[in-house]
């Protein structure tokens, strides 16, 4: 039994060991200090570092008061994040609420004349979605209707906004986009009056100078019906027969060319046909109507080889497929030039239907060895009998090694996963690959370094050797990537195969290039 003095000194020791958490706890422990107590102050402050992580559930502990002071400081300053707040105390009051902000917001919007740079872009496009999951989320649904009106101003603001805007990245598109989709699962829910969604569909096709109403017709086709789509039609053809109605100080020159002078007037018009012309295509196909679909497009026009795949593709589901053919033979082919993948993809679909599978075949066949596509390829061994495909292949892989173009024979081969191949055409037409590919040899060279290293440090060097022929100088810092990853393939390589070693090609390649000290200066520096 130890002293009551020892017992004190050894809780005391345990205290210092454990830590200061939960010491009622600890003085109890038997073996201060020992594993057991280790592994409780372990417990205990893994489970006090995870009442620390940033959570929802964590963040009430801190109380509302405690909390709403810290929105507020935090949203000092940051005037995202104060409409971010004022929406949610709107939606804690009314539906009616949101949409007045959502719609102040809207107008301040369209009316901003500052210009969204790639900088600003980002918070910008948080604001928009935002507004946009307001509406969905907060607006919809207790009023449709409401919402539905507030998500036709939100794509309306969509021309204003890319007049100002750097959409590179596409993330501005994507959020009207996605709230078209919106607006036809809530024209679903509101069940406006037909005639009055044809109106507004009207209103937008001629406000789709950024694509944010593409399809439009077609999606909310189903929520228009016949009736709907009728009177669609119905204004559509009168806008058709409108007058462009435009002043004569309005109707000023717009553009010279060499045939002559463009006036305002022949602008709107030129638009206004365009429009017109897109939106009765869409509603024919709404409707089912192929041959007004046909006949909106001339004769000239039938023989393009996508609009002709277009036309087919409409004639072969309806099961006419001997005009499908006619349409497919009118095409302008014009052999210097490539023939759309969806031309020949539906020219398939037409020999198989009309029963003609082996000029299908034949078909498939030589759209491979022009154009060397998978899916050419696929479709064509799929339709071979057992135990043939496997010949075929041979015989495809084969042709591919050998077609004109080594950069497109190399992106076949590493899409099939035909590795081996692959290398082989590397190491045995290295002096065709063109390095200016680097995103097709990049990749190549990622995928065969590890079973393959001198085919993947011939891509390599033929990127390296391209950037400093080339003085390409914004390529040098990846060029000398390439360089040092060659050095770390060289291990790997027991016969170059006639090719230089790696110490041979570096000192020959700072002999031909000393000057490019950039280049130099970034390998030295990595070795």
């Amino acid at each position: 039994m130890m002293a009551g003095s020892e017992r004190l000194a050894s809780q005391e020791k345990m205290a210092r060991v454990c830590g200061p958490i939960h010491a009622h706890v600890r003085l109890a422990c038997p073996n201060p200090g020992g594993e057991d107590c280790r592994q409780a102050s372990a417990d205990t402050a893994a489970v006090m570092a995870s009442k620390k992580t940033l959570n929802a559930t964590n963040l009430e502990m801190l109380g509302a008061p405690r909390l709403a002071e810290l929105l507020m400081e935090i949203s000092a300053g940051n005037a995202g994040a104060k409409r971010r707040l004022r929406l949610e105390l709107a939606g804690a009051l009314s539906s009616s609420e949101v949409a007045r902000e959502v719609r102040k917001r809207l107008t301040s919007i369209a009316r901003a004349q500052s210009y969204i740079g790639w900088r600003k872009r980002k918070e910008f496009v948080k604001d928009l979605d935002a507004q946009r999951r307001a509406i969905v989320d907060k607006v919809a649904p207790e009023d449709p209707m409401e919402a539905l009106d507030l998500m036709w101003r939100f794509l309306a603001i969509a021309d204003p906004v890319f007049g100002r805007c750097d959409d590179s990245s596409g993330s501005v598109i994507g959020v009207f986009q996605d709230g078209l989709d919106d607006l036809v699962r809530i024209a679903e829910a509101a069940k406006p009056n037909v005639e009055d969604l044809a109106d507004r569909i009207l209103s937008a096709v001629q406000d789709n100078g950024y694509g944010q109403h593409d399809d439009v017709i077609a999606k909310l086709a189903p929520v228009l019906g016949p009736a709907g789509l009728a009177h669609l039609k119905a204004v559509v053809e009168a806008l058709a027969r409108d007058p462009v109605r435009l002043s004569d100080e309005d109707d000023t020159v717009v553009a010279l060319g060499l045939a002559g002078s463009f006036r305002a007037r022949d602008v709107v018009e030129r638009n206004r046909e365009r429009t017109v012309r897109m939106a009765l295509l869409d509603i024919a196909d709404a409707t089912g109507d192929i041959d007004r679909y046909i006949a909106l497009h001339d004769a000239s026009t039938r023989k393009v080889p996508a609009i002709a795949a277009g036309i087919a593709q409409r004639l072969l589901d309806a099961g006419r497929v001997d005009e499908a053919m006619d349409a497919l033979e009118a095409t302008d082919t014009d052999p210097r030039r490539r023939i759309p993948d969806e031309w020949q993809t539906v020219r398939f679909r037409a020999l198989e239907a009309a029963g003609r599978e082996d000029e299908a075949q034949a078909a498939r066949w030589a759209s491979f060895e022009r154009g060397l596509s998978p899916d050419d390829l696929r479709a064509y061994l799929k339709a071979l009998p057992d135990f043939e495909d496997i010949e075929a292949e041979e015989r495809a892989l084969d042709h591919a090694a050998r077609h004109v173009n080594v950069n497109e024979a190399l992106v076949f081969l590493i899409n099939w996963q035909a590795f081996g191949r692959a290398a082989s055409v590397v190491v045995f037409r290295a002096r065709e690959l063109d390095g200016d590919y680097y995103e097709i040899l990049t990749p190549a060279a990622e995928m065969l370094s590890a079973a393959h290293p001198l085919a993947a440090t011939l891509l390599l060097r033929a990127m390296v050797d391209y950037a400093l022929n080339a003085a390409r100088s914004s390529r040098y810092r990846h060029a000398a990537r390439h360089l040092i990853d060659c050095e770390a393939l060289a291990n790997e390589i027991s016969d170059w195969g006639g090719n230089k070693p790696h110490e041979t090609y570096i000192s020959e390649l700072r002999s031909r290039h000393p000057r490019k000290s950039s280049f130099w200066v970034t390998v030295d520096a990595a070795t």
